[in-house]
């Protein structure tokens, strides 16, 4: 049952986003896996377009804020406003209380608010005048903040950084993709036409599901040698912590359970290892002076940790 809805979801978000699936799919395994996601892309590429189909997909309530450095904490948690009738303060939500929040250009705004940002990532809980209000759930945070062009920004730092589960980046569509953009309509009119073929309460219960998907203690072991291998890496000043471990278990699981197993395999954690960890990591002077990329330092580590070769395959697809 799951894995049928699972598949509508992505073939509903496909009539939106063409031309990447592999994006589609790491954004969605992140949302199984009750994460946060990060795009790091140029303007244009589709990133609100993605986060608008997920949520008509999912028919989840969801709120956009363009973040520029006029964007105070209020705006984003809300605020107590003396009520004159009732002689009483009346919270007024801000734009976080939903269940998929798209942060524009998240390093353009000050970071009061991107630290406001941050209790509500981690926490779930939403604090005005020290009183702590839930958020709807599910609840996902989509940010995208654009790479080239650093005037007036205000880089996220590590710790907030740590709060998504993963970072990607779209890309510029393919030469097919890009005709069947330019013959069809625009991007919003094909985000209009996707339907709901889930429900936020189905969501909730297929990330239970996935949180139960069943990975080996060989894996478990595999994922934490890779994680320590950035904290003992020659060319890592900052390697992964814990909270970064348990993202990648995590984000492992819903990776495998959308390639159709109720079971993990080394591969899966090859498959989202660099969306994992290259936001968390930061390199020293040396592979800066080196020009080494955060890719070959990635890529190294996985080539010198060797994957686990027993495991526990569960036969038969998931129920």
């Amino acid at each position: 049952m799951y894995d049928e809805q699972a598949l509508a979801v992505i073939r509903e978000v496909q009539k939106a986003v063409t031309g990447k699936d592999d994006c589609i799919r790491k954004a969605f395994a992140a949302i199984l896996a009750g994460g946060h996601i990060l795009i790091e892309d140029v303007p244009g590429v589709g990133k609100t377009t993605l986060a608008l189909a997920f949520s008509r997909a999912m028919d989840l309530d969801n709120h956009r804020v363009q973040f520029t450095p006029d964007v105070m904490p209020a705006d984003i948690l809300g605020f107590s406003m003396y009520q004159k009738t009732t002689g009483q303060f009346v919270y007024h939500p801000g734009t976080i209380m939903c269940n998929l929040f798209l942060a524009d250009e998240i390093n353009r705004t000050s970071p009061k608010t991107q630290s406001a940002l941050l209790e509500v990532m981690e926490e779930g809980v939403v604090t005005v005048d020290g009183i702590g209000r839930e958020v709807p759930k599910p609840f996902i945070v989509m940010a995208t903040q654009n790479p080239k062009g650093s005037a007036g920004t205000q880089l996220l730092p590590e710790s907030q950084l740590d709060r998504f589960m993963i970072c990607m980046s779209m890309g510029y569509p393919d030469l097919k993709a890009e005709v069947e953009i330019a013959r069809g309509k625009s991007l919003r009119f094909q985000a209009k036409q996707v339907q709901r073929v889930l429900t936020a309460a189905q969501l909730l219960q297929m990330q239970s599901y996935v949180e139960e998907i069943f990975m080996h203690e060989s894996i478990y072991k595999y994922i934490v040698k890779l994680m320590s291998a950035t904290r003992e890496n020659p060319y890592i000043d900052l390697g992964i912590s814990p909270r970064g471990t348990i993202a990648c278990v995590r984000m492992v699981k819903a990776w495998a359970f959308l390639q159709n197993r109720n079971y993990c395999v080394p591969e899966d954690v090859e498959d989202v290892f660099f969306d994992v960890t290259k936001h968390r990591i930061v390199l020293n002077t040396k592979a800066r002076v080196s020009r080494v990329p955060v890719e070959n330092v990635l890529s190294g580590i996985l080539s010198e940790i060797r994957q686990p070769t027993s495991y526990m395959e569960k036969a038969g697809s998931r129920a």
